[in-house]
This record gives structure tokens, sequence and C-alpha cells, in this order.
């Protein structure tokens, strides 16, 4: 990934000494990730196919808890399929989509929004109107304000002052105008030659999204001539955020797919320029997550590690270990649904077919760390733009702050907290170097970290801070490299025998909607 200049370096180094002392009285530690977990089952620490404790049977196994595990439990009660369970290795169900609270505060530990679905997303429209969230109102469906995000949306700090909106616009000369305008023309005319669609499943991979897909993101901008720097900044921070990995790690399909598959781009002064709806929480999209789990009771098995999946003569096995007790317990099932991770599905799958192989052989996996900073009081803030739901500094390696009280109807001011994420991936092709400073650096060199970036900004916040939680996820999400279009295809349902596979990963990307859309129509199969 690129390495920028810090435009705010000498005022986030002078806050940052300026603040040495205050920091020490931080607390805080990692939180919401047993990564020792993950790697018993790596290392083979945990072993299926020793003989269990107990066997129990049931009709249905869904092996993964997070958004598609989650949305294939559903789909499976609407089909009038009770009886079934679900397995999930860490202590909470929801993926990437869980949250915390610090002093009190509810936050994300991952992911913090969801975009207004599309039409072709129409299995995540009937969730939201089950949640209330969506209703029709005069043939129109309209969408409960109160948990749409809130205005101001997004700021950025750019050149000293905060500025609406995220693409780089103050003080701007006309030859950046004509790039954002070039690009905007651009991605346009794709949206009109080619069908991008969010789920990816309802778009059949067309020539012309294939061959977009066998190049970088960079590479195409360079062929296309757009190389200006706040262009390249923004594509580059648009890209980190969705997928993990900058504008030379993933493919140019994944780059205009961004845009063409939702809102588009639009340059300074075109129509069309309002910011895309987004549903926000405090605690992200965990507020999904959470309803999607509640109605499951026990069914619901946390703490369970899946290490065997096998398809036999008389049905599914599936083993697995009990964290807590140690105890080895064989699920026998007519079916079941794997929810997991391709590159984990490979390995606890007894002959994984084919399909499988290939997806955990060329799917590669960004690194994340997710911060959340709580502040005793509100922050000094530099002139310009309001504090927003995003805040975000330019130049920075870090994607910004979303604050969880911004949706709050309290305006008082008081505490609260700040999420701050951070992409480390890849540093090289798989990841292996982001993944390994990810686990190995300290936690004080987080702080140090985000608190240097973030004093650009606000020079009191190392002041202010009374705690930073931070969760870090070794394998995030899937990147959309180069090719990995092609190579997975327009898989829809996916199946081998008894088995039926439902990950964001199937998608080769890593969001709400994929996810859960793959996870209903792996029920289907079920």
């Amino acid at each position: 990934m690129r390495r920028r200049e810090f435009l705010g370096a000498p005022v986030a180094v002078a806050a940052a000494l300026a603040g040495c002392e205050a920091r020490h009285d931080i607390e805080g530690g990692f939180i919401g990730i047993d990564v020792a977990r993950g790697h018993a089952l790596r290392d083979g620490t945990l072993r299926g196919g020793a003989a269990p404790d107990a066997v129990r049977r049931t009709q249905v196994v869904i092996a993964g808890g997070g958004v598609a595990g989650l949305a294939a439990a559903r789909a499976l009660r609407l089909s009038g399929i009770e009886d079934f369970v679900l397995l999930e290795l860490e202590d909470r169900a929801g993926g990437n989509s869980r949250a915390g609270a610090v002093q009190g505060i509810a936050c994300p530990l991952g992911a913090h929004y969801l975009p207004l679905p599309g039409d072709e997303a129409h299995e995540v429209q009937d969730l939201l109107e089950e949640l209330g969230l969506r209703r029709r109102v005069a043939g129109r469906w309209e969408y409960d304000e109160r948990h749409l995000c809130h205005s101001p949306q997004e700021r950025l700090f750019f050149q000293g002052a905060w500025q609406e909106g995220l693409l780089p616009v103050q003080g701007v000369g006309n030859d950046t105008l004509a790039q954002y305008r070039r690009f905007s023309q651009r991605v346009e005319a794709l949206r009109h030659a080619a069908r991008f669609s969010i789920p990816t499943l309802r778009a059949v991979p067309a020539p012309a999204l294939l061959a977009l897909d066998a190049l970088s993101f960079e590479a195409w901008l360079e062929r296309e001539g757009l190389g200006d720097a706040h262009l390249r900044w923004y594509l580059d921070y648009c890209c980190r955020d969705d997928y993990g990995a900058g504008l030379a790690h993933v493919s140019a399909w994944a780059g205009i797919h961004y845009f063409a598959s939702r809102h588009g781009f639009h340059a300074p002064g075109e129509d069309g320029g309002d910011r895309e709806a987004v549903l926000a929480w405090p605690e992200g999209n965990a507020w999904l997550a959470q309803r999607l789990a509640q109605p499951l009771g026990d069914r619901l098995r946390t703490g369970q590690a899946v290490t065997r999946i096998a398809d036999t003569r008389n049905g599914v096995e599936i083993d697995a270990i009990d964290i807590a007790t140690g105890s080895r317990v064989r699920w026998q099932a007519a079916r079941c649904i794997v929810a997991l991770p391709v590159f984990i599905a490979a390995r606890v799958v007894e002959a994984p077919p084919e399909p499988l192989r290939q997806a955990a052989a060329s799917t590669r996996y960004a690194p994340w760390l997710v911060a959340n900073i709580h502040v005793r009081a509100p922050l000094a803030d530099r002139p310009g733009a309001a504090p927003s739901w995003d805040n975000v500094v330019y130049g920075a390696r870090g994607l910004g702050y979303v604050d969880a009280r911004h949706q709050t109807l309290d305006p008082t001011p008081r505490a609260t907290v700040l999420t701050w994420y951070r992409p480390l991936g890849p540093s090289t092709w798989d990841g292996t170097d982001g993944r390994r400073q990810l686990l190995a650096r300290p936690w004080a060199g987080w702080r140090d970290d985000l608190l240097a970036e973030l004093s650009a900004p606000h020079p009191d916040l190392a002041g202010l801070a009374t705690r930073i939680d931070i969760t870090r996820y070794g394998h995030a999400m899937a990147i959309p490299a180069p090719g990995q279009l092609a190579r997975l295809g327009a898989h829809g349902r996916i199946a081998a025998g008894r088995l039926a596979f439902a990950h964001g990963d199937w998608s080769g990307y890593s969001i709400f909607e994929e996810a859960f859309t793959r996870g209903h129509l792996a029920a289907a199969t079920a």
C-alpha cells in the first residue's frame, strides 16, 4: 500500500509529545477475538476425528455464526425448520458484526453501517422490513429515520481544516477537478456497459467485467490517465475501507464496483452528488446480528470449535469441541450449512469439493484493527465542518473514526466512544506481514499510533482519553484481488452432496449484503 505524506504530521507529533505523560494513564487492552482458538485449529491442537464424548442428532447443523450463518438460521425458521443447531467458535455470534461497550457506552467491534439495499438485495430488504426499519407508505418504501445516519454524516481533515464529505475539494486546482469529472464519466459509462450488482451473484460475469477483473485498479487508473494525487488518495481510501487493501492489490472490477453497484461517483457540482443514506447504530451492525441471534435460544451454541465435517453414507457428521469444558460432541444431521471462511472450511471438511479447494487457494485476507477510544469530554476541534458520524484524516494510515453518540437525540456534551479503524494488509501478497505485525505489536504501540494520528485534528485527545480497547482480526475480510471474480465465477447456491456453503468469501469480498444473501440461499438447499 502507498505510504502518503501525513499532512498533519508536525501538529500530530507536537500534540503526541505534549500528551506523552497523559497517555500513560490510559487503560485498555486487546478484546473481542480469542486469537488462540483460531490458531489451535490451524496448528492441529484441536483435532477432529477422535472418539466423541457425546453424540447428538438434529436435522441441520450450521457451522459458523457470522452474518451468513445467522441468515441461514433465519431462513430455516422461515421455511418451518426448527430442528437445527448453530455452532460458533467465539463467545458471541455475529462475526465481524459484533459489539462491545466501553465505560457503559455501546460501540462496534467491526462493521458499523449498512447502505440502504437495492432491489437486487431483496433478502436484505425483507429482513429490514421484518425488523421494522422499512415499510411501505402510500405505495413508496420509507425507512425509519431514527435508524438512518443523522446529519452531518462525514467530513475530512484536509489541509489543516475540516471539510464536508470525504472527496478532497477545498483548495484543489482545476486539474484535480477535471480528473474527478473524467473518473465520474468513466464510471457512468461502465455502469451502462455492464451490470454491477450487490449481491454479486445476481450479475453474470460478462466479458467487460472480466476484463476489469484481470487488472489491478492501480493499473487501470494508469491506463486511463487518472493520476491526480487527491483522486488517487480518495480511491485508495475507498478500497481500503471496503476491501482492506489499496489500489495496487484490488482489481479494477472491485474499484469500479464500489461506485457502480450503488450510487456512482459524482464530481463536485454534478447532479446526484448527495451522500448515500446508510443505516447506523451506536453498536454498528451488531444491532442487526443481535436481532438475528435472539430468536435462536439454545440452538445457538457459542464457544464451539468445529473440527471435522464429513458427508458420510448415513448423513453428515460434525465434530465440535466445547472450548470451556474440552468435551467433544459429534453431531449427526441430514444436512450441514458450512458458513465458515473458505480457508477454515477447507481444513475441516473431509475431502473438500473442488470449488472449495480453489476458493481457499485463491482467497487472500486483509488483517484489521479496530480500536474503541473512550473520551471523558468533547474534544477540541480544528476549523471547518462540524463534528460528524464519520471523521477521516487525509493521508493517514487509519480510516478515521466514527462517534458512538452521533445517533443519540440527546445534545448534551458528554463522554463518548470513538471507533478507529486501521486495515493492515496486505503488505505482502498473502497478508502475512500485516498479520504478523497485528499479533506481535503490543497494545501500547497501537495506542501511540492512533493518538499521534488523531491528535492532528484533536490535539487534546491524549489528555481526554481514559481507555482504549483494541480488537484484532487476522483474517477480517477477503480481498477482491485481480482475477478473483473469474476464479469464483457467479456461484449462487454452492452445494456438494449434503453440504451447502455460505460465506461472504464466495463473493470475493466481505459486506453484510453478500454474506446475508449467501446464508439465506444456502438454507434453501438444506
